[in-house]
């Protein structure tokens, strides 16, 4: 599949979608960062982290949102949102986050990630400004670089637990816009 042809179609998931976001979110996670952890480590994360499970969980509960980017009528990438999980000490009640965003290979680079990127932030500021954040590997730089010509800027650090490793994560933060 080119990412030149035809353009992939962004829309948000419904609970009848739970199972495909788990399927894409092990080929998403797994073929960006899989070669960074054991094979009993990732196994587990996945299961307990990317189950079917969990994202009906996401998916039954109003404060969260999902996107699936599908192609063709294949998906190839998806987002998450909802309320604040980072361990940070300045995190507010009602500020949002984008919790994961991923796109397989043969999407990237023609723009999409930006489309679906606008429309997770167009959802968490659907009632107004308020305070973004998003954890990011602290390795990622491609993905740092992204955030931060959307105006997030790095405001702590937290260690993401994959099984028996501890990833280093930078706490990435942008204030709500003044109107």
């Amino acid at each position: 599949m080119s990412a030149s042809i035809g353009s992939p179609a962004i829309r948000r998931a419904t609970f009848a979608d739970a199972h495909t976001l788990s399927r894409v979110s092990e080929l998403a996670f797994t073929g960006t960062f899989g070669h960074l952890y054991s094979d009993a480590d990732l196994e587990t994360f996945l299961r307990e982290s990317y189950a079917t499970e969990a994202y009906a969980r996401f998916l039954a509960d109003p404060a969260y949102a999902c996107w699936l980017v599908e192609h063709d009528g294949e998906a190839v990438g998806y987002a998450l949102a909802g309320p604040c999980g980072l361990p940070h000490p300045d995190v507010g009640a009602d500020d949002g986050e984008l919790k994961r965003i991923y796109l397989l290979p043969q999407v990237q680079g023609g723009g999409h990630g930006e489309r679906l990127f606008q429309a997770v932030i167009d959802w968490l500021e659907r009632d107004g400004p308020r305070t973004l954040w998003i954890g990011v590997w602290s390795e990622n730089h491609r993905a740092r670089r992204f955030y931060a010509r959307h105006g997030f800027e790095k405001a702590g650090e937290y260690e993401f637990i994959v099984g028996s490793s501890r990833d280093h994560e930078f706490i990435l933060r942008r204030d709500a816009r003044q109107p």
